[in-house]
């Protein structure tokens, strides 16, 4: 059981991230002057991800085992081709966008259209286009809190200096068109060497399509929980990386191999939700679809958050929290009549739930209770098992 946590007025706040709250950074990368890039504006929710701007304002520093952001671009405005070296995953928030791969972006593309998640492997060249007829937003988590930084295609790196752009091999973006200097004894990143290219992996576009969870792909658990059976507690539960919090033995993510995080979609009629729980990992939801509230703490000290589409909140380790659809229409869901919420935890292991003291005892009248492994189990065959001495 964990230690009581409560979480006061004003560092709730602070851990809400409102649509209105997002600050752009146009010059986050080194591309910031290519033409056909130069239009990008780059948000940092959750750490720094892997901005090379010293400048770029940030929402939440603290760690939580990954990083949250987003891109935002117009039509035609495309981001260069780059490398990770964690995972990087994209939300995709109402936009259609043409995602490449491979040294020279040739070696395959998805299109990628509202709903999907795409975790694009470490260690590959990729880049995307808005081919879209408005501005899109893709949401991005990045594995790990440090994700070691950024390789650019060395195209890129040979354009941008050409604009006056340099990068230094401690990552800091230098712009000589307004005076900037390159510290003297400073190292410049040299573009990657062909002899190393040759050697990253290759992804045919079957390959990378697995790497994909189209919206009409989402496998819904009907009863993910243990508070499923109780009014409003009626969330369903499609998880998409790693077992997340899903209480259901026999639920399978798509993709199982560690992130640093794991991922899932939430989705519930008006009046539904999950009903009050608490557990060890960092925690973020943003709402896709719907306006939502989200409790936290218990007793007294409850206070209510509202989430509309785009908005974020980040739930540290061990507060009390539920969280209940209030209304479907804002924002586009793929189940028209309901609300969706991406869900984020920290960690590769599975996600164990606490419950408060009350959905237990009702779930257990309902004749729900969880086994030794924690998944969901009928409460009349625990009754007659034995325990041994």
């Amino acid at each position: 059981m964990l230690d009581p946590v409560v979480i006061p007025p004003e560092e709730i706040a602070r851990r809400t991230v409102l649509r209105s709250d997002w600050v752009p950074c146009k010059s986050a990368f080194i591309d910031c002057r290519t033409p056909g890039s130069d239009r990008k504006d780059n948000y940092a929710f959750i750490g720094p991800g892997v901005s090379q701007n010293p400048d770029q304002y940030v929402n939440l520093r603290e760690r939580h085992g990954f990083n949250l952001g987003a891109a935002g671009m117009p039509n035609g405005t495309t981001n260069s081709l780059h490398l990770h070296f964690t995972a990087e995953v994209f939300i995709n928030f109402d936009g259609d966008y043409l995602l490449r791969w491979g040294a020279d972006g040739r070696q395959g593309e998805y299109r990628s259209v509202d709903g999907d998640v795409v975790s694009v492997p470490p260690w590959i060249f990729r880049g995307f286009t808005n081919v879209g007829p408005d501005e899109g937003i893709l949401l991005t988590v990045l594995g790990r809190d440090d994700t070691g930084g950024i390789i650019w295609g060395p195209p890129v790196l040979e354009e941008a200096a050409d604009f006056g752009l340099y990068l230094t091999a401690d990552n800091t973006l230098v712009d000589t068109a307004i005076g900037e200097r390159v510290p003297e004894g400073t190292r410049l990143i040299e573009p990657m060497d062909q002899a190393e290219i040759d050697q990253l992996d290759v992804y045919t576009v079957e390959q990378f399509r697995t790497r994909v969870v189209h919206a009409p792909d989402r496998a819904w658990v009907a009863r993910p929980f243990l508070c499923s059976e109780l009014p409003g507690g009626g969330a369903e539960l499609a998880p998409v990386i790693g077992h997340g919090m899903v209480e259901d033995r026999r639920a399978r993510p798509p993709l199982a191999d560690p992130h640093g995080f794991d991922l899932a979609w939430l989705r519930a009629v008006p009046g539904e939700g999950v009903l009050t729980h608490r557990h060890d990992q960092t925690q973020v939801l943003t709402a896709k679809a719907g306006c939502w509230a989200v409790t936290l703490n218990t007793g007294p000290d409850a206070a209510v958050v509202e989430l509309g589409p785009l908005d974020t909140l980040s739930v540290p380790p061990g507060v009390w929290r539920s969280i209940t659809l209030l209304h479907a229409d804002a924002g586009r869901s793929a189940t028209p009549g309901t609300g969706e919420m991406l869900v984020v935890n920290g960690g590769d292991e599975r996600t164990t739930v606490e419950w408060g003291p009350e959905v237990v005892t009702s779930a257990r009248r309902a004749g729900v209770v969880l086994d030794a492994n924690g998944y969901l189990a009928p409460a009349a065959v625990l009754a007659a098992a034995t325990e041994d001495d």
